[in-house]
């Protein structure tokens, strides 16, 4: 079956997942892709960056060897650390404001190798 005839409802199951063609409610995808961890070189890159957000910098942090929901996790224990906001976009952490310091401190806690990048 192609993707323009790939089924969506069935009267018996409901909704379908394109993924797997199983009924929504038994699906596994979402779960497969939550619980699976990045490719990294295995170095935690710490950064500062500016573009995009109105001179406003913000604190990256990428390359950390962790499935979405543990992410999710260092992140709010990092946000609570620096005292400040943030979010995760895409496998990096954002923190706003120059946390860089505080960070390169904190991440080799966890066993990774740290490495400022950028100015």
């Amino acid at each position: 079956m192609s993707k323009k005839q790939r089924l969506v409802y069935s009267t018996d199951q409901g909704r379908i997942c394109p993924d797997c063609n199983q009924a929504a409610a038994v699906c596994q995808c979402d779960k497969l892709k939550k619980d699976k961890i990045p490719e990294t070189d295995g170095i935690v890159r710490v950064s500062r960056e500016t573009k995009g957000r109105k001179g406003k910098g913000v604190t990256l942090v990428s390359g950390a060897p962790l499935p979405e929901v543990e992410l999710k996790n260092l992140a709010k224990r990092l946000r609570n650390l620096c005292g400040t906001g943030g979010t995760v976009k895409d496998g990096v952490i954002e923190l706003q404001g120059d946390h860089c310091v505080v960070l390169l401190k904190e991440l080799p806690k966890n066993g990774w190798v740290v490495k400022r990048s950028g100015g």
